[in-house]
């Protein structure tokens, strides 16, 4: 269904009573990706709550928008989010982004939205880029049942959350760092067995790049060759039981 009043910048300024959480998804990589509906939120906004202020100058620069920013992320949420709450209340539209794709997908954005409804406050998405649904589209696994992790816990509940998973049916997408990769393929290996797995590498970037493997495979490959970027990990779930 059509929602062309999204479009307009002076429907979008006008929010009533209060203000408007706009959760604005961004691009993972390639520039061109952000779609025209974020471009005019994030100009006629009155704020951007930016978890990444670097990341979010580029995006401006690029396309003109000269919109406020103040950082937003993990270390100062706890400061920001009152201050937020005030300007929404007072009748301001804030535009929320993350460092890349869609904001409350493993980043501090969740807090925020929470806090936004607990006190009443709209809020309203600007779909986009992610980096998890296409790495799941590309990667050949099965995408009608598909279970999404994140990052997997570093030290504490890391082996809970594996073996947890050992038995999950569906497909898993996890998320992970360079410096981590190799341990969390061993992880998976040691916990999982042999399955599928596709690793995702720089997705919609200059070096994208999208491994089609094994777990046990992958272990050699990594040992052999040190990838770098940013990382999506699909699974294949664990096979039916026959009998």
């Amino acid at each position: 269904m059509s929602d062309s009043r999204h479009l307009k910048s002076e429907d979008i300024k006008s929010s009533g009573a209060g203000g408007t959480l706009y959760v604005v998804s961004t691009p993972i990589g390639n520039l061109g990706d952000i779609t025209h509906r974020a471009v005019e939120t994030l100009k006629t906004a009155d704020l951007i709550a930016a978890e990444d202020t670097r990341r979010a100058s580029i995006i401006a620069k690029k396309f003109e928008i000269t919109t406020p920013r103040l950082s937003y992320h993990e270390y100062n949420a706890q400061k920001r989010i009152p201050q937020f709450l005030r300007r929404l209340k007072a009748g301001e539209n804030i535009a929320l982004i993350s460092d890349a794709g869609t904001p409350g997908i493993s980043d501090p954005g969740f807090k925020l939205i929470r806090n936004c409804i607990e006190k009443e406050i709209s809020v309203t998405a600007i779909p986009g880029a992610s980096a998890f649904l296409p790495a799941l589209v590309v990667s050949g696994l099965p995408t009608d049942r598909f279970v999404f992790e994140g990052f997997l816990p570093v030290k504490k509940g890391r082996k809970t959350r594996l073996e947890f998973l050992i038995n999950e049916k569906r497909t898993i997408i996890f998320y992970e760092s360079p410096h981590r990769l190799l341990r969390t393929v061993k992880d998976l290996c040691e916990y999982f067995g042999e399955r599928q797995l596709v690793i995702v590498r720089e997705l919609t970037k200059l070096y994208e790049e999208i491994i089609r493997t094994t777990t046990t495979d992958a272990v050699q490959l990594l040992e052999k060759r040190k990838l770098k970027g940013e990382f999506v990990l699909v699974v294949h779930g664990a096979p039916k039981k026959s009998g």
